[in-house]
């Protein structure tokens, strides 16, 4: 969408605000890091112009404010302690908040503004910075063999990120009061790199990876330039670079798939979908490292990563952002957090206000038309003053200034988005967004870590979430829909009844602890059993056609359950067993039809399948109106024969509608929940979230056989809409564990999930599973077919429109037609395709005849 643009050709962003920068191209060493220092300078502290625009006045307030806190806190401390109620010595988080408190400090004192600040260039201030600097390090920090308990993060990122930021900011103070000190913490700051090589980045250690490696390669270009050491930087550009590759995830480089894919999906710890936690924090700093290296040499080391970087925004994150929401199956363990949501998105508008900055033309206008549009239509109102840099805000508000920009969003209105290589999927109409998180061998079921997500076991499991439009997103979802909702009752999730106990309830800490088998806080036995174990399955994604898609998940248990099975796990290791289920979701323009079949629990357990849970204000007024499939109205919750269900949420104006498909009996209930936030994160504060819960489930006896069931999602929908679903236009074709299929008569489409072996036929097609297809019929005689390969593992799939003579008119690489016996045979060579769909167009020879179906049961 958007071609390259060099950085030097449109690195306007810090110089627009005041920032000098060196005169010609040959500038020497020296130059260079005197330009660079002063970039980061700018780019927190911002610069006597970006700070006289009144919009940045709240920001220079806050960060006065909290300065005069910090010193406050100072004053104050007791014995142990920098700040009061910060003691040190044993705790790594104290330790690494004692560093943010001195940078703060230090910020306030080179923060320009239109406003006189005893603060400001105030050396009393900055040298007792220093001393508080000198004070950490000699008692807590500089002699290794005292540091590096807890969590390796503070350790290798944390402190060394606060650290390296107030040596630039104190730079000339710290020459002329303590000239050894910072050359000492860099000698710190690389022995702490444990998880490095001699001090440096090791791109073969699996902490180096994606976002976590952005950060240390950024930390160690500001210890170049206080150094004056431009091979360190150089060194430290080229490892981020790596960062901004495209993973390939059949010749991965170092063994790392952390990262951002050809599809848009961004992976990190190696397996769990997390756009929108660590995937913004790299989408943040590849911005800042632009901003970083501005006017100096080392910038021609980094041309084009605008264009890749503009590609993030418009494949991998526009599609995660509804109406300035962060889409929870991006998330990881931040579901759990109070943040997230709208507060995700802010980072995302500042990266992207000074990416246009970079870009020129069209490029630009897209970025800024998109910030716009972000703003225009979010139910919170963005604070620009959560931006990092004042000169952020300047230009956010110069954009909004700009009339002749208009609010445009990078999403069609019309979008399905199969994010494959991070097993999820978003499907994307005016008036909502319904998005879904699977897993698989790939891709972790969840994110557990550090007392966050503590009740996380069924979010992989096909998990959706539905989003409406004009709503406040934190009233549906966010923090509170995992507090009031039941972990087991999930919207779209198949869970067994039983109760589980969370990882400190287990164990009595916030991990397995069992060094003898491999088992420490950050070990990799750790991340692969405990922290995010993946699925067992392969089969998890499906096709694409146009704004259309059909996905399938065979649901498993997770690697921990099945190596506590197989005798490698130790015998107090808990592991939990899955219910069985598999599934389907056919993505259409007023539905969203979904399948399940094979689901029960071979362990006998009683089995509830949640069709949809939803949360509302205890005093919102909440409507349940329905009808039974004998024609008669529904009487009220509990559990009966449903034709169709409507919700509606009078005080958030929004209604979702449930057709059932098929003769399942679900249950319908409306209760009042009170729950601490704590229940989901152990750091939350105890807050109280009072909720109704609706949801609508199949409930399944303990040893009952396995069922199916069929139904649709219809968001926004009228009572009158849900009744014309007894005419149409969806049919189930056929709906077993080994193929799921559906026809829309008004769309034209059949949709087919295949999840064994062998040939199975539903409507006009034939199929050679496993495989995912979508057939739409155009009315003018065109016929499209999509197709892919949700394990990633077959080399080829087939595929046969059966009864009619095709020819192609466009082909995707990989596809070819050809007639055969009763109909077109397409074959697709899926092999290193990651389940992307193919697809081909194909003209009949003769008038289209409508699609029908074939018999259900008719698979071989």
């Amino acid at each position: 969408m958007f071609p390259a643009a060099t950085l030097l050709a449109a690195a306007q962003p810090l110089r627009a605000w005041g920032v000098p920068r060196p005169d010609g191209t040959g500038a020497d060493a020296a130059a260079d890091h005197a330009v660079l220092i002063g970039n980061v300078v700018a780019m927190f502290a911002g610069t006597a112009d970006s700070n006289a625009r009144p919009e940045v006045g709240p920001k220079l307030a806050s960060i006065d404010s909290t300065a005069r806190a910090r010193l406050t806190a100072m004053d104050g401390a007791g014995q142990g302690e920098l700040f009061r109620g910060v003691a040190l010595g044993t705790s790594d988080a104290n330790l690494t908040t004692s560093f943010q408190y001195l940078y703060e400090i230090a910020l306030a004192t080179r923060t320009p503004g239109a406003t006189a600040s005893d603060l400001r260039d105030n050396v009393t201030v900055q040298r007792r910075v220093i001393d508080g600097l000198a004070r950490l390090y000699d008692d807590y920090y500089g002699t290794q063999s005292k540091g590096y308990y807890g969590n390796w993060f503070n350790w290798e990122i944390g402190i060394s990120s606060h650290v390296s930021k107030t040596l630039v900011l104190l730079e000339d103070q710290l020459a002329e009061h303590r000239p050894d000190l910072t050359a000492a913490y860099v000698a710190s700051m690389d022995a702490y790199l444990r998880n490095g090589k001699n001090g440096d980045v090791d791109l073969d250690s699996r902490f180096h990876t994606g976002a976590n490696l952005a950060d240390i390669t950024t930390n160690r270009i500001l210890q170049g330039a206080v150094l004056d050491d431009g091979a360190r930087i150089g060194k430290a550009i080229a490892d981020q670079l790596t960062v901004f590759a495209t993973v390939d995830p059949y010749h991965p480089q170092h063994g790392v798939t952390d990262g951002f894919y050809s599809d848009g999906s961004f992976v990190q710890h190696a397996s769990v979908a997390y756009t929108g936690s660590y995937g913004t924090g790299l989408l943040t700093r590849v911005v800042q490292t632009l901003k970083i290296l501005e006017g100096t040499s080392y910038a021609q080391d980094i041309g084009g990563l605008v264009d890749t970087v503009q590609r993030w925004v418009v494949d991998g994150f526009a599609p995660l952002i509804f109406e300035g929401w962060m889409m929870e199956i991006v998330k990881g363990r931040a579901v759990s957090r109070t943040a997230t949501g709208y507060d995700s998105v802010a980072s995302v508008v500042e990266a992207v206000v000074d990416l246009s900055g970079y870009a020129t033309g069209a490029d630009a206008t897209a970025l800024k038309g998109y910030v716009k549009h972000i703003r225009q239509t979010s139910k919170a109102v963005l604070d620009p003053k959560s931006f990092v840099s004042p000169v952020s805000i300047a230009r956010y508000a110069a954009l909004f200034a700009d009339t002749s920009v208009p609010a445009k969003d990078l999403n069609p209105a019309e979008r399905n988005v199969a994010f494959n290589a991070m097993d999820r999927t978003v499907h994307r109409r005016p008036g909502y967004a319904f998005a879904l998180a699977r897993s698989s061998t790939r891709i972790s079921k969840y994110e557990y870590m550090s007392g966050e997500n503590l009740m996380p076991w069924f979010q992989g499991d096909g998990a959706h979430y539905l989003y409406l439009s004009g709503q406040d997103q934190t009233q549906a979802f966010g923090v509170d829909y995992f507090t009031a909702v039941s972990p087991y009752r999930l919207a779209g999730v198949t869970a067994p009844v039983e109760s589980r106990k969370t990882i400190p309830e287990l164990y009595g800490t916030q991990w397995y602890d069992n060094p003898e088998r491999g088992f420490t806080s950050s070990s990799e036995s750790q991340n692969t059993y405990v922290y995010f174990p993946r699925g067992t399955n392969t089969f998890s994604g499906g096709a694409g056609l146009g704004a259309y898609g059909a996905v399938g998940l065979v649901q498993a248990d997770d690697a921990a359950y099945a190596a506590k099975q197989a005798g490698d796990l130790p015998d107090d290791f808990v592991a939990y067993r899955n219910a069985q289920a598999t599934k389907s979701w056919f993505m259409f323009d007023d539905e969203i039809v979904v399948l399940a079949a094979g689901v029960g629990d071979a362990a006998g357990r009683p089995v509830t399948t949640t069709i949809d849970s939803r949360i509302a204000g205890p005093s919102d007024v909440v409507t349940l109106t329905g009808e039974l499939r004998n024609g008669r109205a529904w009487s009220g919750p509990g559990t009966a024969p449903l034709a169709w269900l409507r919700y509606a949420d009078a005080g958030q104006g929004t209604a979702v509608g449930y057709v059932f498909l098929d003769e399942q009996q679900p249950t319908v209930a409306l209760d009042a929940v009170s729950r601490s936030r704590r229940i989901v994160r152990a750091s939350n504060p105890d807050t109280v979230v009072s909720k109704q819960v609706f949801s609508v489930s199949v409930e399944q006896a303990a040893g009952a056989p396995s069922t199916s069931m069929a139904y649709a999602l219809v968001p926004n929908a009228s009572e009158r809409r849900l009744r014309s679903y007894a005419h149409g236009p969806v049919s189930v074709l056929v709906n077993t564990p080994g193929i799921q299929a559906v026809q829309h008569a008004g769309l034209r489409i059949v949709a087919v999930n295949v999840f064994a072996p062998g040939t199975h036929h539903a409507g006009p097609l034939s199929v050679d599973g496993p495989a995912s297809v979508i057939l739409q019929e155009a009315r003018d005689g065109t016929t499209r077919v999509a197709v892919s390969d949700p394990t990633t593992e077959r080399d080829a799939v087939s595929v046969t429109v059966r009864g009619r003579t095709l020819k192609a008119l466009s082909v995707d690489d990989g596809v070819s037609v050809s007639p055969t016996r009763g109909g077109t045979r397409i074959d697709i060579t899926t092999r290193h395709s990651y389940g992307r769909s193919f697809t081909a167009t194909l003209r009949q020879h003769r008038a289209p005849t409508p699609l029908t179906a074939a018999d259900p049961t008719a698979t071989s």
